[in-house]
């Protein structure tokens, strides 16, 4: 009879979708998973109740030694030992002379780049620029190298590559016209490296003239543009970078010199200053 129960076929019976309004919830919660749902929130309760009993049946006067050793964070984490080996005095103030020579180098590196970077302005040399942002497309041209059997073929290929570059070589810009020379002014005639970049709005001349710009001229004058804010914006870098390099050496400077005991040391918690006791005479 199982046999021929088994060869009948049943029903299929399908799973309860979601319904079309509430698909934004997600799958439809069935009752294995609201099981396992309900069981992980009953052991969670339980397990806060028995902490609480715990905290309310616990001794203020409880000590043990490992008090004094164990630390803990702000959220109550506790702070172990990793195993790492702590670095003798000597070992560490190595490494700190180390660190001190590391960022007089690159301060070094910084001060000349930053003195670079002010000469290019004043004298209006962007090559400077063009390295430091690695774009080097203006500077190197393609190379063809072609092979020929004669010295006549040469000369021929030569005077006929010639006039291939003058064909395909980039029009020239138009001529600057009267509001493109006042616009360089204003970039020419500063005083100082902060008045030679002035922001987009400051560059900006009065729209209305008597003439309409050609795209040509509209697009160098863009160009000129993105050049000043591309200058502006590497000073500004080299300026914060050695701003930050020096505050760290000044930093390290202090840490060397409490680990040599020769300045005293403040307290942050208690705002408490030591001073170095000096021997008396």
């Amino acid at each position: 009879m199982s046999s021929m129960r088994n060869a009948v076929q049943r029903r299929n019976h399908k799973e309860r979708s979601q319904p079309k309004e509430r698909e934004k919830w997600g799958i439809l919660e069935k009752h294995k998973d609201y099981s396992l749902r309900a069981k992980d929130y009953a052991s969670k309760k339980r397990r806060l109740k028995v902490l609480r009993q715990k905290a309310a049946e616990r001794n203020p006067d409880e000590f043990h030694f490992a008090m004094i050793s164990s630390k803990t964070r702000d959220g109550g984490q506790k702070v172990a030992d990793r195993g790492n080996q702590a670095l003798s005095q000597d070992a560490v103030r190595l490494l700190k002379t180390q660190d001190a020579g590391y960022l007089r180098t690159m301060a070094q590196k910084t001060r000349i780049s930053l003195q670079q970077a002010e000469q290019a302005v004043v004298s209006g040399d962007s090559t400077f620029f063009t390295h430091s942002t690695g774009n080097t497309s203006q500077t190197k041209s393609p190379r063809h190298i072609a092979f020929v059997d004669t010295k006549a073929d040469q000369g021929t290929w030569a005077s006929s590559d010639e006039r291939r570059q003058e064909s395909h070589a980039p029009a020239k810009s138009p001529p600057k016209s009267e509001r493109d020379h006042k616009e360089d002014s204003v970039v020419d005639d500063a005083d100082g490296i902060n008045e030679a970049f002035p922001s987009i709005e400051k560059l900006r001349i009065d729209t209305v003239s008597e003439q309409p710009l050609s795209h040509e001229a509209v697009l160098a004058r863009k160009q000129r543009k993105r050049e000043h804010e591309k200058k502006r914006k590497t000073l500004e870098a080299l300026r914060r970078r050695a701003t930050d390099i020096r505050a760290a050496e000044l930093e390290l400077e202090v840490q060397r010199a409490r680990m040599n005991h020769s300045i005293g040391a403040l307290n942050t918690r208690t705002g408490t200053r030591f001073k170095i006791r000096e021997r008396k005479r």
